[in-house]
């Protein structure tokens, strides 16, 4: 019979990467951490998802789709191809998101647009105080909203504090809402760029890369109307492309926002927009 060890040896032979080949085995055998089962047995049923996990992986499939889930920050995520591959830069906005709704005294409310599987918002959700606190969740797709869904089903008691709603950026938000931060990671790839990795193109939903012939206009549109959702001194939280900065500082400037920002991501790349919105006294 062959271990759990020996399982992950021959894996990680086959697809050339032991962490790779670990996280596999784990999602193969249902055992996290690995390190407790692996002198166990595996069954052939465990093998046989093995095989398929491994089969879909060498063909170029994103290994966070092969595995059906993916850390970020708190959270243990469900995703698939409906939803776009959470990533290290989004983290950091969700934590300047975190940052500044924690900031606000008393209660306090959040829009998350664009929420894709739910990573964002739902990070807000499970780290700021579960009382006081309000959580918008939007998506233009019926498809990543129940990705969204499953996830928030398993974040416990947070839960109740989530408002999930389908909507093109704000068409359908209430027209009385207002919140204390607006954040969002909106699509801001331009369509033909040559940029973009082969394997996430062909995998990774399009309507959650593309925006336009310049990757700006989802950027555009939400904070062209972001004003009219935020209280006075609230902010707004983007995640905007390397090389946009300039374009995000001016369109910010231009619509009315003040204590403008451009942070950067742990790459050093400019990477998160942030703009404070006027008082109304002003």
């Amino acid at each position: 019979m062959t271990t759990v060890r020996e399982l992950v040896e021959s894996t990680a032979a086959i697809v050339g990467d032991r962490n790779h080949a670990r996280w596999l085995v784990e999602v193969a055998v249902s055992a996290d951490p690995l390190d407790e089962v692996l002198d166990d047995e595996v069954t052939e049923r465990m093998v046989a998802h093995l095989d398929v996990m491994v089969g879909r992986y060498r063909t170029g499939e994103p290994l966070q789709y092969v595995l059906g889930r993916w850390a970020f920050r708190h959270l243990d995520l469900f995703v698939d191809e409906r939803v776009l591959i959470p990533r290290p830069e989004t983290e950091e906005v969700a934590g300047i998101a975190v940052e500044f709704a924690r900031a606000v005294d008393g209660e306090r409310t959040v829009i998350d647009l664009g929420t894709g599987s739910g990573a964002i918002g739902l990070s807000l959700a499970t780290e700021l105080p579960l009382d006081g606190t309000s959580i918008w969740m939007t998506d233009v797709s019926s498809d990543a909203l129940a990705v969204a869904q499953a996830n928030l089903a398993g974040i416990g008691r947070p839960a109740r504090n989530v408002t999930i709603i389908q909507s093109r950026w704000f068409d359908d938000v209430p027209q009385e809402l207002q919140a204390d931060v607006i954040v969002s990671n909106p699509p801001y790839i331009a369509a033909n760029s040559e940029a973009v990795d082969r394997s996430v193109d062909r995998h990774e939903p399009a309507i959650a890369l593309y925006s336009g012939v310049d990757g700006l206009d989802a950027i555009r549109e939400i904070i062209e109307n972001a004003g009219n959702y935020l209280k006075s001194n609230g902010t707004l939280v983007l995640e905007i492309g390397f090389d946009q900065a300039d374009a995000a500082r001016g369109l910010l400037t231009q619509h009315g926002f003040i204590d403008i920002e451009i942070r950067q991501d742990v790459f050093g790349n400019d990477r998160i927009a942030i703009g404070r919105w006027r008082s109304h006294a002003v």
